[in-house]
């Protein structure tokens, strides 16, 4: 039996599917000659080389339920955790904009252009920035426009720039518009001062004019390649220029004022990789990762570990410690754990929420029950029942209310939080998993827990 992927149906060239177990992607009839030239031009063996796009194996005895004669099957090499673009930090986002334009500019000079440049045709791959859909390539007809241009300017400019200008929290505003956002609201946001940017003044302010002025018109421009060639250049100046400094925030520093001395946070790391050790995970997710530390435990051992956070600075600072230790089974992720990622899309199947990513083997669930409990009011057995349908293990942290942190987060606001004790933590969450282990942190009043789900 073989299941057509649920997000994968926009595009005539070919679709997605499953057949045990196994991912496959069909190639229609109608893509023949620009999956041919891709291969024939050198452009496929190109960018698997450089790792700019997903590896595939041409397979020659699968064929999808009810489509007995596509023109190829290909089985594209497996993504370990498939993110979306408002689940980036920004430099995660710049350079997912970085390497389609990269991508691009290979491909004029074999004679293609890129037909998408949608920011989900990009995930995070052994660490860095990879295209994963294969038909996103046409032959390149001289004189024709870039047909991906506005999508590439909705999904990357226009948040690269409200981030960088404005506040960069403004990247939740893809979740809204999946499509990307529309260059007019972006161009409405963002201070006067960019239009003083030649190239912010040409992409978005220019481009959002335009948009709106020939809506209605069938009058195109059309550049030659020569102008596409430039326009890459254009474009890859501006999103190089785009910065923002990962500062300022409570949590990107948290690591420095916590009220662990030296020993105990030695002890502490080492107890939670004895736990992951005991349990023998291949996939992890860290939630309330921060900067990544205690997320290294797992993917130093060669385990495939999601690290999501809150702040954005905490998770940027993490993007960036990866791409300088040039680690590969470690993927820092933007996440508010109080409001995940929801199913989006079209019939709530294009994009998958939180959960239906998972489970994971093992969670990382420390130093949190505080900030769920007293920070967003959240019961204790609610919390459990989440835990429960994200992995198999859980390590999680029990944090007193005689604790610093919990003081301090008390002390601007009432303490109703009568319920908030060890026993009545243990009694709701012993309702979805097995206390397996129980290990005070020496130096401190927390525990330590590992879990099994029940």
């Amino acid at each position: 039996m073989s299941d057509r992927h649920h997000s994968s149906f926009r595009d005539p060239s070919g679709y997605l599917f499953s057949q045990e177990g196994t991912l496959y992607r069909a190639v229609s009839n109608r893509y023949r000659p620009h999956y041919d030239l891709l291969h024939s031009s050198g452009l496929y063996d190109e960018l698997t080389s450089a790792s700019l796009l997903i590896p595939h194996e041409e397979e020659m005895r699968v064929r999808p339920r009810g489509d007995d004669s596509p023109y190829k099957v290909l089985r594209p090499e497996l993504v370990e955790f498939i993110s979306y673009p408002y689940e980036w930090s920004f430099s995660q986002l710049k350079d997912a904009a970085l390497t389609t334009l990269a991508i691009q500019r290979r491909a004029l000079k074999r004679g293609m252009t890129l037909k998408d440049a949608s920011a989900y045709n990009i995930q995070f791959y052994r660490g860095s920035p990879i295209l994963i859909d294969t038909l996103s390539f046409e032959a390149y007809e001289a004189g024709s426009p870039w047909i991906a241009y506005r999508q590439f300017c909705q999904h990357f400019v226009a948040p690269l720039a409200l981030m960088a200008y404005c506040d960069v929290r403004l990247s939740g505003l893809m979740r809204l518009h999946i499509d990307g956002i529309p260059l007019d609201l972006a161009t409405k946001i963002l201070p006067r001062r960019t239009l003083m940017r030649p190239s912010l003044a040409i992409h978005l302010h220019l481009h959002a004019w335009a948009q709106n002025r020939y809506a209605s018109s069938t009058k195109t421009s059309r550049p030659t390649k020569v102008n596409l060639e430039a326009m890459t250049s254009s474009l890859e100046t501006l999103v190089r220029r785009l910065t923002w400094k990962p500062s300022g925030t409570e949590w990107a520093d948290y690591y420095s004022f916590t009220n662990y001395d030296e020993a105990a946070f030695s002890d502490k790391r080492a107890e939670i990789g004895t736990f992951v050790d005991s349990t023998k995970p291949a996939t992890v997710w860290d939630l309330g990762g921060n900067t990544g530390f205690f997320s290294r435990i797992t993917s130093d051992r060669d385990i495939h570990t999601v690290s999501f956070d809150i702040d954005p600075a905490a998770v940027e600072k993490n993007y960036l410690e990866t791409k300088h230790l040039k680690e590969q089974m470690l993927l820092p992720l933007v996440q508010d754990l109080t409001n995940p990622s929801p199913a989006l899309g079209w019939a709530h199947t294009e994009r998958e929420s939180l959960l239906q990513r998972g489970p994971v083997d093992l969670v990382l669930f420390l130093a949190m029950i505080h900030h769920m409990a007293i920070g967003n009011n959240v019961p204790f057995d609610r919390v459990a029942e989440f835990l429960s349908n994200c992995c198999r293990f859980l390590v999680i942290e029990w944090v007193p209310k005689s604790d610093s942190q919990v003081q301090r987060m008390l002390s601007s606001r009432e303490d109703v939080f009568d319920e908030y004790d060890q026993d009545n933590f243990e009694s709701a969450f012993e309702q979805f998993f097995a206390i397996q282990k129980k290990n005070d942190i020496p130096g401190t009043n927390r525990t330590l827990y590992l879990m099994k789900t029940k």
